[in-house]
């Protein structure tokens, strides 16, 4: 592994349970330290793994949960197969109880097999959880998701939505890079991924520089931030992150939310019809098309449009109201007809 020296910026003075507003325009990652150490949940992990799976058990409404299995030599690392076309764990659909029990039955194998329910909407699970253990962000209406395993390593990937993961039970490490890093993590296939987005191939434990020789780069501009039980990590979206479970028994909460409309849709969408219809086209054309998705899109500032009428601004006006959005996706999908 590439060591990384530089931390995410912390802060300590976060009152518990209340997220800032400043964070909500902030571009850059920051560490609230002990920022939800007053959790039930954080509590209970503090007090033991036991207590933890407790109270978890406690709220577990008995519906089947999505979970990962990995034979002991994944080592913890949720992946492809060796030539890509499926993965390296299993998934199946398990009661809670026993996903706890088998990862405590192996909780001091030197080398146990990867146990890991990724991303389960808590309010499916675990109902009366995201109101025992509050964030403050309950009027952006996020997306809170829990996460339950041993030992694991997921590789890097992005989100569109903002996050903030909060560390409930054991420790976390995220490495974290810009947005800009892209073409240095060597990102596989869009179709086929883990957990159904793209994600680096680089195995960041033992990364290949003769295969992947600008991953270096990658490192030297990554940060890495550290999360203790109690302590969460304000994410903002596209932001990859490789995230690295340490303990052998580990939960965390996300909570996800986005900045713009659900009805705007989801930008990859964009990104694959552009696949589609821009990127074999001749490097003059793609050049002149980059010209002017940078006035319509990337470079568009307030006003450029005044002199254009409002009343036949159509798809220009800024913003899209809910009617021009379902027109416009109307008029794509029409023409999107082959």
């Amino acid at each position: 592994m590439l060591s990384v020296s530089a931390k995410v910026a912390q802060r300590d003075d976060c009152s518990p349970g209340q997220f800032p507003d400043d964070l909500l325009s902030s571009d850059d990652p920051v560490v609230l330290k002990g920022f939800v150490k007053h959790w039930p949940i954080v509590q209970a992990g503090l007090n033991s793994s036991d207590k933890a799976a407790e109270y978890l058990r406690s709220l577990y409404n008995g519906t089947l949960v999505f979970t990962a299995y990995g034979e002991p030599d994944v080592e913890g690392r949720v992946f492809y197969n060796d030539d890509m076309t499926g993965f390296n764990c299993n998934g199946v659909k398990a009661d809670l109880n026993q996903i706890l029990q088998r990862i405590f039955d192996h909780q001091h194998d030197p080398k146990p097999p990867t146990i890991y329910v990724a991303s389960a909407a808590v309010n499916n699970w675990l109902p009366g959880f995201a109101e025992q253990n509050p964030v403050g962000l309950e009027h952006l209406q996020p997306l809170t998701n829990i996460w339950i395993g041993n030992r694991s390593r997921i590789a890097a990937h992005y989100d569109f939505p903002n996050n903030l993961a909060c560390c409930a039970v054991g420790r976390r490490r995220y490495t974290l890079f810009p947005p800009e890093q892209v073409s240095n993590l060597y990102v596989g296939p869009m179709e086929l991924s883990p957990g159904g987005q793209d994600i680096s191939l680089v195995d960041f434990a033992n990364p290949d520089l003769d295969k992947f020789p600008k991953f270096k780069q990658a490192m030297e501009a990554a940060l890495v931030a550290d999360l203790e039980p109690g302590d969460a990590l304000y994410l903002p979206g596209m932001w990859w992150h490789h995230v690295e479970a340490l303990t052998p028994f580990n939960v965390l909460v996300t909570h996800w939310w986005r900045d713009s409309p659900a009805y705007m849709g989801r930008p990859e969408n964009a990104l694959k019809l552009a696949i589609l219809s821009l990127r074999n086209l001749p490097p003059a054309q793609r050049k002149a098309w980059k010209a002017l998705f940078d006035y319509y899109i990337f470079e568009h500032q307030p006003g450029d449009m005044d002199h254009i009428p409002d009343a036949v601004k159509g798809m220009l006006s800024q913003p899209l109201d809910p009617v021009s959005a379902r027109k416009l996706r109307a008029e794509l999908l029409n023409k999107l007809k082959v």
